[in-house]
């Protein structure tokens, strides 16, 4: 999933896990290890934000296995990643798509992927501007008292260090 929000219901991890356990049944698959993680699958560099999409290409590598996903945006949003992992012969199937989904069908489904992320960008931030339009205070309002006293201390301490360095040159 790719909220925090998503990831603490719970649901759409025991769908996605659901759906990936039939397809593997239906398909006569073995089903080795699952792992999930909550992170975005944005951006070509998806793989340093995502250590457990890591840990899974370097099992299934090990292994001589796949990596299933239920859909293709689960593996990412982003068709140069996608691209890559078809160009690095990284073997992964997309259970929507099934086991012999061609690399056409892969780019194409990629390319869609990407776009929804797009327009998911462009209806959050629609709705934020509105928000903010009427006055609702966006953010963390939590502690906010608290990290100004953090960075105002951090700021005196860094400000007094410099003065120190500063004062034995000058002397």
């Amino acid at each position: 999933v790719s909220t925090s929000e998503q990831g603490r219901s719970g649901l759409g991890l025991k769908v996605q896990e659901s759906d990936i356990k039939e397809f593997c049944k239906n398909e006569g698959i073995e089903l080795i290890k699952i792992l999930s993680e909550v992170e975005s699958g944005k951006g070509f560099d998806a793989l340093e934000k995502r250590p457990v999409l890591s840990q899974a290409l370097n099992c299934a590598k090990k292994e001589s296995a796949y990596i299933i996903v239920n859909k293709l945006d689960r593996l990412g949003r982003d068709v140069a990643f996608i691209s890559s992992l078809m160009a690095n012969k990284t073997p992964f199937i997309a259970a929507q798509l099934g086991r012999d989904a061609d690399p056409f069908m892969l780019h194409l489904y990629a390319a869609l992927s990407e776009k929804e992320r797009e327009l998911i960008s462009t209806r959050t931030k629609a709705a934020l501007q509105i928000l903010k339009a009427r006055g609702v205070q966006l953010g963390n309002q939590t502690n906010l008292d608290e990290a100004r006293l953090k960075s105002n201390a951090i700021n005196k301490k860094l400000a007094s260090d410099f003065a120190r360095t500063v004062s034995d040159i000058i002397e």
